[in-house]
């Protein structure tokens, strides 16, 4: 027994040597996606803002803003001012080393919700919706398409919307096996939680034809809180509120937990404020008692003119830690919104949830050393 133990152990070396020849390496893990790093460019602001202005070396990826739906044929309208601004956008995009993404997005808050709702209850408008944007998009040389419906607010709505995306990615991967070219990315900008709670009883996105058949969702984290809430000052893109869900971690964790993909959920962060008029100058944080909007436009007013204003009023500025948002106020005028400190935070919340980036409402908004949208791309490369 004594010499079988020795001969034992060479046997299984010489065995286990002659079986790691045939063994094959373990593959290399996949790099990481890159990150999303969107932005939306209001066609309209054109001539304050060309397309040839935007510092695209803090974006990976823009949105050209918006087309409409023609109501009747529930093809795309492209307009006389498409027609001339589209070859541009994409051209200027397109230019830009290493290259960004050119998308089309389709609706926005001033579009026509009754015209969506028409067009995804009939099969023959669907088809030739469809057919309309992919055809546009690729003579355009664009990149992909967004649904920007805001917002479905029927269980029935929810559900037609849902096949919506399915047939277009049907038709968008049967295209591009023709063609020859990348199939057109599919996304939706959407409310910031997967229940539109604006309606009684709430609304369910079709998430799960979302997971399945988009590339990824915008949330759109922001305007919690607005001029319609005249009694009281509020932080409309706050990350956390302890005293509701109405904040952008209860909407982006809502939408995780209903089964949408990390990666394909996409943090929404506004480059405006909302002001209010406060009631007296000594209750000024968020909830004061409020009389109305204050300065700005219908009661927005963008981080240039909100630096403008902090400045040349020497208005008091304070960040709140426990929300993640900032505001400043001088006199009865104050305003909420997000600075360089909360927007790195909640891109650094969306990065350790593993979401798949981050885009921004809208291009034009910062201030000329574009120091929001640079806060957001250092705090995602950096953390």
């Amino acid at each position: 027994m004594k010499h079988c133990k020795p001969l034992l152990l060479l046997l299984f070396f010489l065995y286990s040597h002659a079986n790691s020849q045939y063994q094959q390496p373990s593959p290399p893990s996949p790099a990481p996606a890159p990150a999303i790093k969107a932005a939306y460019w209001p066609s309209w602001t054109s001539q304050a803002l060309p397309p040839s202005s935007i510092n695209f070396s803090l974006f990976t990826h823009i949105y050209y803003a918006f087309v409409q739906l023609n109501a009747t044929t529930f093809e795309l309208a492209i307009t006389p001012y498409d027609q001339q601004w589209l070859p541009i956008f994409t051209s200027t995009v397109h230019s830009h080393y290493p290259p960004l993404k050119a998308l089309l997005s389709i609706g926005g808050g001033a579009s026509n919700t009754t015209t969506f709702s028409n067009l995804i209850n009939n099969s023959t408008t669907k088809t030739t919706f469809i057919t309309s944007s992919i055809s546009i998009s690729r003579s355009y040389n664009l990149d992909g398409l967004d649904l920007d419906w805001e917002f479905p607010i029927t269980d029935a709505d929810m559900s037609l919307l849902g096949d919506l995306y399915k047939e277009l990615r049907v038709a968008v991967n049967e295209e591009a096996l023709i063609s020859g070219k990348p199939p057109l990315l599919l996304t939706s900008a959407v409310y910031y939680a997967p229940k539109v709670m604006i309606v009684s009883p709430p609304a369910m996105y079709p998430v799960r034809s979302m997971a399945e058949n988009l590339d990824w969702i915008n949330a759109m984290c922001f305007d919690y809180h607005g001029g319609w809430e005249k009694w009281q000052t509020g932080a409309h893109a706050e990350l956390y509120d302890p005293k509701s869900n109405v904040s952008t971690s209860y909407g982006i964790m809502s939408w995780i937990n209903e089964g949408m993909p990390e990666k394909k959920v996409v943090m929404g962060l506004p480059l405006y404020g909302r002001t209010w008029t406060l009631v007296n100058e000594s209750e000024h944080g968020i909830g004061a008692p409020a009389n109305g909007v204050g300065p700005g436009v219908q009661g927005v007013m963008v981080v240039a003119s909100i630096e403008m204003f902090n400045r040349e009023r020497i208005a008091t500025v304070v960040y709140d830690v426990e929300r993640v948002a900032a505001y400043s106020f001088a006199c009865l005028d104050w305003i909420g919104y997000d600075n360089e400190k909360s927007v790195s935070v909640k891109v650094v919340f969306a990065k350790e949830l593993g979401l798949g980036g981050y885009f921004f409402w809208a291009l034009g908004q910062d201030d000329i050393k574009w120091s929001i949208s640079e806060a957001a791309w250092v705090a995602w490369e950096e953390f």
